[in-house]
Parts: C-alpha cells; structure tokens; sequence
C-alpha cells in the first residue's frame, strides 16, 4: 500500500553573476499535490501568450516564445498588481533602472503578473513605466502555471498567483533565473539582473 505522504526534496535555484546557489528544501507532499517542478536555467520558454495593451490602447497578445526569439529579455514576476512590495519596490526599480538594463543589450523587460490586462495597464500608468517595461497580464495564470511558479494564496482570498521571480532569457533559453520563496522580495530585483548582465 502506498503511503498517503511522501517526503520530497526540491531545489530552490538562484543564479546572479554567474554564481549558482542551490537551497535544498525539504517538503511533506499528497501524493495527488505532486506539483511541476518549477522553471530553471537551461529551460526553454514555454508557447505561452500573455496580453497587454499598445501604445494605441488597443489590447494585444504576445507570444512568449516568438518575443524571445533571438532577443535578450527581463521578465520579472510579481504576486499581484498594485500590493505593496511590488508597487513601492519591485517594478519600481526595474522601471528606474531600465536604460542601464537595455544598454546591456537587453532588448525588452516585462512585469508578468496573474492579473488582467486592464489592471496591468492601469498600474503601469499609476507607477509611470512608459515605455520601459511592459505589462504582461496572465490573466488565467496559464504561463506561471506552464513555468511550475504558481503560489496559491487562497486561504488570504488572493487565489491562485505568481511566486516572485526575475530572469534573463536569451534567444528563448532561461540564462539566469531569481526565483524567491512564495512572494518574498530578497534577491529578484533589477540590480540582480544587472549584476548578471556585466
């Protein structure tokens, strides 16, 4: 007979300046919870779409998948548009240190979060990103739900979110991946990323 739990390891992976740090954890998991282990380095990104609006204010998509083609980009992940940490500290400081970002060869940045694409725009427009960072809306949490980072929140009524994250991807492949505990902030942040890009 099976046993109802098992005990798991997993590996919690961040990647700055070419430095690998691996955190083991342990976890007691159901087995009907078994998860998607989570995105790491050397992954390819996934078919995924995410919405956002254009400069014209007309909604559009965009593939993930076709954006990274042969491109440098920053994506970073927050738990929810408008919450505290993300908007006073986290897309903040990609959108301060965005130029210094693209001149690294970065050709674009987006701020992923499972939220719509009317709240992406409209927190974009409160914390004036401009055209620095695109806000990218998993509305059904399809491609944080593809990159194994879903962070349930449902018991603070939140529901289903994004683990907070940043990453480099080149040419489709993940190059360096911050990926934090659940929504903590510590070491995903734009200087992380620019530590990456030297």
């Amino acid at each position: 007979m099976m046993a109802a739990s098992l005990k798991a390891s997993f590996t919690l992976t961040k990647v700055s300046a070419g430095n690998t740090t691996r955190v083991a954890k342990n976890a007691f998991v159901g087995l009907r919870s078994l998860k998607v282990s989570a995105l790491s380095v050397g992954d390819k990104m996934p078919d995924s779409s995410l919405s956002y609006f254009d400069n014209e204010g007309n909604m559009a998509s965009l593939n993930i998948q076709e954006a990274c083609a042969g491109k440098k980009v920053v994506l970073f992940a927050v738990p929810g548009a408008f919450t505290p940490t993300c908007s006073l500290k986290h897309l903040p400081g990609f959108v301060e240190k965005a130029d210094e970002i693209k001149a690294k060869g970065v050709d674009m940045i987006g701020c992923v979060s499972v939220n719509d694409a009317f709240v992406m725009d409209a927190w974009g427009k409160t914390v004036d990103v401009g055209d620095k960072v695109m806000m990218l809306a998993d509305g059904s949490g399809l491609f944080t739900k593809a990159l194994g980072v879903e962070l349930d929140l449902t018991d603070n009524g939140l529901g289903k979110r994004s683990r907070r994250y940043s990453m480099l991807v080149d040419d489709g492949e993940v190059k360096v991946l911050n990926l934090e505990e659940g929504g903590s902030f510590t070491f995903s942040g734009a200087d992380e990323i620019l530590s990456a890009l030297e």
